[in-house]
């Protein structure tokens, strides 16, 4: 048994995205990402599926030409190879759920594009 808390030591970067993994089990990893306003996690793509949550705050999710807001709560599930990005509207804390094939590094690797 693992437990984590997105909202507990949540710390925010003026330099940069913040990413946190939370959880690693057999079927999931769980990561919070702590973005301040205007904050961006530029366009880039995982091979696996992913599934994205706004816990607070609100941002800009783009696939293509498609920009969606998800909102505090708001939820959306992306199929692999598909490239995206996220752009923080207001301070925002994200929940990321990675396939058990994908990894974290990957996704600190996006900080560097």
């Amino acid at each position: 048994m693992q437990l984590a808390s997105f909202l507990n030591d949540l710390e925010f970067s003026d330099e940069h995205v913040l990413i946190n993994p939370l959880i690693d089990n057999d079927f999931t990893k769980e990561i919070r990402i702590a973005f301040k306003e205007g904050q961006i996690m530029k366009e880039h793509k995982s091979k696996f599926p992913i599934s994205v949550m706004t816990v607070i705050g609100s941002i800009e999710f783009s696939v293509g030409e498609k920009v969606l807001t998800l909102n505090q709560g708001d939820v959306i599930s992306l199929e692999g190879n598909k490239m995206h990005e996220l752009l923080a509207t207001e301070k925002s804390v994200v929940r990321l759920s990675l396939h058990k094939g994908d990894s974290v590094a990957r996704v600190n690797s996006v900080l560097q594009l």
